[in-house]
C-alpha cells in the first residue's frame, strides 16, 4: 500500500472539506434548545456527521454534544477521538479567524491545529482505506465531541450510552506517541472577606478583567481605577513600567476614572511559560499603587499566591516526574469587582505521584487566613500508557515508515480524549519541527503537513484495523 499516494488523490477534496469546517465558529456559547455548548458547536459536529451520511456510512449523534461514523464490521471496537469546538480566537489575527485563508502553503484559520485539522486528516484516513475496499478487521468509530477545550460534557455524555473502545487514539497533539497525559484541575480562588463600607485610599480598584478560558494564557488585561489624587503620578509610573517591561499597554482618563490595558501573549495553558499572562502582568503594577483596602487584598494575594507561579511552589504542591514532567500552573482568568471582589481561575496540571486531594485541601486552609476561598474544583487524574504497548509500537512503527525521526513516545501536560480509554494514546498531528500555533493567533497549518499527517494516519490505521 502506497499511504501517500492513496492521499494525494484526496487532496482537493480533504482541503475542501476542511476550509468548510473551519467556517464554522465553534467556540463554545451559551446552553440553547438542542445545543447544549451552543449553537456553533452543534453545527460543526452536524457538519462532520453529514460528511459520513454522504458516504452512507452509519453514524449516530448523542444529544447534540458528541457522535461518531462507523467504519467496518466485528466484535471488537477501535476509537479515533477528536473535537471540533475551539478556543475564542482573541485578538491581532492578519485575517478573519473563521474565515480561512491559504498563504504560503499554509491554512490559517482558528482550529486548523487544534483540533479540526488533524479531526479532518484521520477522517480521510478512513473514509479512503473504506472508499479504495480495504476490508476492516474491527469496528472503528471516529468519535466527535464539542466540548473539549471546556469541561468535557460531550465525552462524559456520549460514553454513558456508546460503547467504550477497546484502544485508540487521539489526533490532538504531537507524533510520535503521546503514551501519557498530566493530571488536569481547574478550580477558582474566590475572595470571601470583603468590606463594604471601609476605604482607605484616594485610590480603588472598580473592575479588573483578563482572560476568556482556563486552558489559555490570558492575552490581555483590563483595570479601573477611581482616582482622586495622584493622576499624573500613576500615569507617569504606569508609562515607566511599560517601558521597563517592553510590553505595550496603553491608558484612558474619563473623568475621575482611570483605565489601564495591558497586552501579553497567549499560549497554551498546559505550557503558561511560553506565554506573557496580561493579568498577572498588569497585576504587579497594581502592587505598586496604594489601593483600597479590598482592591489591595485582591493585588496582595495575586503576589503571593497568582503572580510568576507556574510550577505550584506558592500552592505548596511543586512536583517533578522521571517521564512526565513538573506541575504547571496557569491562571487563565482573573476578574474582580468592587462589589463582588475578585476571582482567579486556575488551571494546574500535574504528573504521576503528586496527592493532588492532599494539596487542594491544604491550599484551601492557607487562603483562608487571606480571606479566599476554593471553590469549582474539577479534576482528572494522570493518564499513562506503557510505552511497550502494542498499539503504542505500530503506531510508531507506520510514523517512522513516513519520517527519519527516531525519537520513542513520550508524556505531555496537555489533555486529549485518550485519556478517556484504558489503553488510549495521542498521535499527531503535529511534527517534531512544526510551529505550535494552538490557542494564539494566526494559527495554522502547513498542507505538507497536512498530507503527511492524513498518510501516516492511513498508515497506522492499515497496520492496526486492516485485514492483513
Amino acid at each position: 500500500m502506497d499511504a501517500k499516494h492513496l492521499v494525494s488523490k484526496y487532496k482537493d477534496d480533504l482541503i475542501n472539506d476542511l476550509i468548510g469546517l473551519l467556517s464554522i465558529d465553534s467556540v463554545k456559547g451559551e446552553a440553547v434548545k438542542d445545543a447544549p455548548v451552543g449553537a456553533g458547536p452543534k453545527k460543526a459536529l452536524e457538519f462532520m456527521i453529514d460528511l459520513g451520511v454522504k458516504e452512507g456510512l452509519p453514524v449516530k449523534t448523542v444529544d447534540n454534544l458528541a457522535g461518531h461514523i462507523e467504519f467496518g464490521e466485528g466484535k471488537d471496537l477501535f476509537g479515533v477521538l477528536g473535537h471540533v469546538d475551539v478556543v475564542p480566537a482573541g485578538k491581532g489575527w492578519t485575517s478573519e479567524p473563521f474565515e480561512p485563508v491559504i498563504k504560503n502553503n499554509e491554512i490559517i484559520a482558528r482550529g486548523v491545529q487544534d483540533d479540526k485539522g488533524p479531526t479532518m486528516a484521520a477522517y480521510y484516513a478512513l473514509k479512503i482505506l473504506h472508499n479504495e475496499g480495504y476490508k476492516f478487521n474491527q469496528r472503528v468509530r471516529l468519535i466527535v465531541g464539542t466540548d473539549e477545550e471546556s469541561d468535557w460534557q460531550c465525552t462524559d455524555v456520549y460514553f454513558k450510552s456508546e460503547e467504550m473502545p477497546g484502544a485508540g487514539f487521539s489526533p490532538d497533539a504531537e507524533f510520535p506517541v503521546i503514551h501519557g497525559e498530566k493530571g488536569i484541575t481547574t478550580f477558582n480562588i474566590v475572595q470571601s472577606n470583603l468590606d463594604d463600607e471601609y476605604t482607605d485610599s484616594d485610590i480603588e480598584l472598580k473592575a479588573f478583567i483578563s482572560g476568556e478560558r482556563y486552558n489559555m494564557v490570558p492575552e490581555s488585561a483590563e483595570a479601573k481605577l477611581k482616582v482622586l489624587s495622584q493622576m499624573s503620578s500613576i500615569i507617569q509610573a504606569y508609562e515607566g513600567f511599560i517601558r521597563k517591561t517592553g510590553l505595550d499597554g496603553k491608558y484612558e482618563i474619563d473623568g475621575g476614572f482611570l483605565k489601564l490595558e495591558l497586552s501579553g501573549k497567549s499560549a497554551h495553558g498546559s505550557m503558561p511559560e511560553e506565554g506573557v499572562n496580561a493579568g498577572t502582568e498588569l497585576l504587579k503594577f497594581l502592587s505598586e499603587v496604594e489601593l483600597d483596602k479590598n482592591g489591595s487584598e485582591f493585588v496582595k494575594f495575586a503576589g503571593e499566591y497568582i503572580t510568576d507561579n507556574l510550577t505550584g511552589e506558592e500552592f505548596n504542591m511543586a512536583h517533578t516526574h522521571e517521564e512526565m514532567g513538573s506541575v504547571s500552573v496557569n491562571t487563565g482568568m482573573i476578574n474582580y469587582t468592587e462589589v463582588d471582589g475578585g476571582i482567579f481561575g486556575v488551571n494546574l496540571r500535574y504528573p504521576e505521584g503528586l496527592d493532588f486531594d492532599a494539596g487542594i485541601k491544604a491550599l484551601e486552609e492557607a487562603v483562608k487566613e487571606s480571606g479566599f476561598t476554593i471553590e469549582d474544583i474539577s479534576n482528572q487524574v494522570p493518564h499513562y500508557v506503557d510505552k511497550n504497548n502494542p498499539l503504542v509500537l505500530k503506531l510508531i512503527d507506520s510514523y517512522r515508515k513516513h519520517t527519519d525521526d527516531d525519537r520513542e513516545a513520550f508524556t505531555i501536560g496537555g489533555g486529549t480524549y485518550a485519556r478517556t480509554l484504558e489503553t488510549g494514546v495521542a498521535f499527531g498531528a503535529m511534527f517534531k519541527n512544526t510551529v505550535d500555533t494552538m490557542h494564539q493567533k494566526d494559527e495554522r497549518m502547513n498542507i505538507d503537513e497536512l498530507m503527511l499527517a492524513t498518510a501516516i494516519y492511513l498508515e497506522a490505521l492499515y497496520a492496526v484495523c486492516i485485514e492483513q
